[in-house]
């Protein structure tokens, strides 16, 4: 039968396991499988885990074929199996055959273009390192891979957790992508809480030597508390829930209640049906890049409520409603929500939301849709990412997605260049006048000189500046050349005119006054 179990490719990157991984794989069972990336990249694998009961690779073995060469077979031990395999062409074919055996888990493997040398597996785990920085590649389907994570975003992770899926559960890629993840490693924590998050598990985990953080573009703050609580008239329903007890007491389950951060009552529609739904308004548009949720926070037989799942809306000022869709689907994306009324539960937009309103509107639930929530994100200009969108696409030929027409000009951050070249000319031009005064001022200052002294009687300056008009006299002030001699007169005719000989002296046209 069909021996192919785990498999999630993308165009740039996947990872393959063979049935039933990490169990025992099926006896007499055939898996090929054959994978590409883009024309023109080369194919990058590495082999994860490989563990096929066959001493000689007769009946059960793994190969790996491209265009002109066959890797393997590989089973057992009698062929070593190479940490990294690059072949010479853009495309392979996975075979992986069994025969009757009692063991053995399989294999699991993990591809990507040569655009990503830094690529790893699935199954590596962050005390696998001891750099204090480095940055890694993530292949797309390592949310389904067995192997615990404990921690969240928040605290950081402990560092035995799987990477690639410790990157899912922060939000920092999507399962169906992959993507870069840069790690700083830290000094551990006595406890870590675990949380779910992007349909990922995160169990509690005890004291750890080291953890580890994600690098991130910051765009994760709590929209609700930015500036204090919103107003009430910034959270609508289409319905909500009045319930009066035994004792006559009125509760009303409304829509301000369903902020995380409120005390008390969550918000709990009037009727159980898709119909329901709880909008937001933020004001103005924002990059809107998660959602924690959680339920009426009350374990009671009377008041077990929370929501399972639920799909998201969004739109701006003066526009129709559209639908949250899935990165590599035109389906309308389906989220998972809670699976008790106290825990929280968040879940990433990836690619973002960017949007004013949001409507959040449940699918399934427990007893009766009631729901507490948190939005999280950021204002449009504080972040740059390549996953920004307010109009889903299909992803583009390359990782990255397309961004659409409506917010191409609103996400990306206003340029400075007008504002710069001012600041530029300004210091330029400032100085420049500050000179060409000084100059008009000390040639002011030359003028009246040579001409108190021409009052007087004395020869000042070189026979060839004996001209009329002050300015005639300053010729080339800047340019010096060698003077032969240099005459002094005096108004005693009977002495005798002396001349010193400057030969060796450079001398301006004109004679500099003291000052």
């Amino acid at each position: 039968g069909d021996g192919c179990g785990h498999m999630v490719m993308y165009q740039d990157s996947g990872t393959l396991a063979s049935k039933n991984y990490p169990g025992t794989y099926p006896n007499y069972t055939l898996c090929e499988k054959k994978i590409q990336v883009p024309l023109g990249k080369r194919l990058i694998l590495k082999i994860g885990d490989l563990d096929i009961e066959s001493q000689k690779c007769e009946s059960s073995y793994l190969t790996i074929q491209s265009s002109s060469t066959l890797h393997g077979p590989y089973c057992g031990n009698v062929m070593p199996i190479p940490k990294e395999i690059i072949l010479d062409s853009n495309e392979a074919t996975i075979h992986f055959e069994s025969g009757s055996h009692v063991s053995g888990r399989g294999f699991l493997l993990s591809y990507a273009s040569s655009d990503h040398p830094d690529l790893i597996t699935c199954l590596e785990r962050a005390n696998h390192y001891t750099k204090a920085e480095y940055s890694r590649y993530c292949p797309a389907g390592c949310r389904d891979i067995a192997g615990d994570i404990s921690g969240n975003i928040g605290e950081g992770y402990r560092d035995t957790s799987l990477l690639c899926k410790s990157a899912i559960h922060a939000g920092v890629i999507a399962d169906e992508l992959g993507g870069q993840i840069s790690v700083t490693q830290q000094k551990g924590i006595s406890r870590y809480e675990g949380v779910v998050a992007n349909g990922v598990p995160s169990h509690d985990g005890s004291l750890s030597d080291k953890r580890f953080i994600f690098t991130s573009n910051g765009c994760n703050k709590s929209l609700s508390l930015e500036e204090g609580f919103l107003s009430k008239t910034q959270v609508t329903a289409s319905s909500y829930w009045e319930e009066t007890n035994e004792f006559g007491q009125l509760f009303q389950w409304s829509p301000n209640k369903a902020w995380l951060q409120a005390p008390g009552l969550a918000w709990a529609s009037n009727h159980s049906s898709n119909r329901e739904w709880l909008e937001i308004d933020l004001g103005e548009k924002k990059r809107i890049t998660g959602i924690k949720t959680t339920g009426s926070g009350s374990v009671t037989l009377n008041f077990n409520f929370y929501v399972k799942t639920f799909t998201m809306n969004y739109k701006n000022n003066n526009s129709k409603w559209r639908t949250y869709k899935g990165i590599l689907s035109n389906e309308e994306k389906v989220f998972q929500g809670n699976s008790n009324a106290g825990d929280i539960v968040r879940n990433n937009f990836i690619p973002p939301i960017v949007a004013r309103y949001v409507r959040i509107i449940p699918q399934t639930w427990n007893q009766r849709i009631a729901l507490k929530l948190e939005l999280m994100g950021c204002q449009i200009m504080q972040a740059n990412s390549s996953f920004t969108h307010s109009m889903w696409q299909k992803p583009s030929q390359s990782t990255e997605t397309s961004l659409g027409k409506e917010d191409r000009t609103v996400t990306e951050p206003i340029p400075l260049e007008e504002t710069n070249l001012g600041l530029k000319l300004t210091a330029i031009i400032v100085p420049v006048l500050i000179v060409l005064c000084l100059f008009l001022f000390s040639g002011i200052c030359i003028c009246a000189a040579l001409r108190k002294r021409e009052a007087k009687g004395l020869s000042y300056g070189l026979s060839s500046a004996q001209k009329s008009g002050c300015w005639k006299q300053i010729k080339q002030p800047f340019t010096r050349h060698q003077s032969t001699e240099f005459t002094i007169s005096y108004n005693n005719e009977k002495e005798t005119p002396q001349k010193l000989d400057l030969v060796t002296s450079d001398m301006a046209d004109y004679q500099q006054p003291l000052m």
